[in-house]
């Protein structure tokens, strides 16, 4: 064998060499940067997981004396492989406090929601999330409630009193029905301003509610570093 052909499979034999080496590294960088990109976020509720009558798993409601209308009222289900939350003349609030958020460092909340009917005349809110990213002395959640209202323009601030939460209008009127919108707000700010403290370092929990009358899906909530 000549020495030209010896070195032509020697540099040949090196340069697959560095192109393994260089498809490894940038496969971790890619591995790296997908895992720094699921740290970016915090899924608060997915709708995964549901009990066998379909009401979400690891969600109370809020008055346990009419538990069994709720839970007819709220039901995961499935569209286009994709979960949601329909609720349906529900009338009360459903809760999830075991959330691991600490709402500082996630302080911006996503979510989408999809308005079917509201047929009650004067129903307000039509919707709302609560985020409750803290307690008072007698241990009862202080929240920020966003709301889908029937006639209050969006950006009106309502100040809530000693027994109610703040309320601030994300989105307004029933037109666009079957039209799923999202909504992004920056909780720990919204906090803040109203409440003139810092949260919790983990937040309480957060709530839905869906007016009687009303037929609304709810879909993932969704925590970030985002501004």
């Amino acid at each position: 064998m000549n020495i030209e052909r010896v070195e032509s499979m020697r540099r040949g034999v090196l340069i697959r060499r560095y192109l393994a080496v260089g498809l490894v590294v940038c496969g971790s960088f890619v591995m790296d940067g997908a895992v720094s990109a699921q740290s970016q976020s915090l899924v608060l509720e997915d709708f995964q997981a549901k009990e066998a009558d379909g009401f979400p798993s690891n969600w109370d409601h809020e008055n346990q004396r009419s538990q069994s209308k709720g839970r007819d009222a709220y039901k995961v289900q499935t569209e286009n492989g994709v979960n949601f939350l329909a609720a349906k003349d529900a009338g009360q609030r459903i809760k999830k406090k075991k959330i691991d958020w600490d709402p500082k460092a996630f302080p911006v909340l996503t979510w989408r929601w999809r308005l079917h009917k509201a047929t009650t005349a004067g129903t307000e809110p039509i919707a709302a999330i609560y985020a409750s990213l803290d307690t008072d002395l007698m241990f009862i959640p202080v929240f920020t409630k966003y709301i889908w209202s029937a006639s209050k323009p969006e950006g009106t601030v309502t100040e809530g009193g000693m027994f109610s939460g703040s309320e601030i209008v994300v989105q307004s009127g029933t037109k666009d029905v079957g039209q799923w919108f999202e909504e992004r707000v920056n909780v720990y700010e919204d906090f803040k301003r109203i409440h003139q403290h810092e949260p919790a370092a983990k937040a309480w929990g957060i709530s839905i509610i869906a007016g009687p009358g009303v037929e609304i899906d709810f879909g993932s909530m969704v925590a970030s570093v985002g501004r």
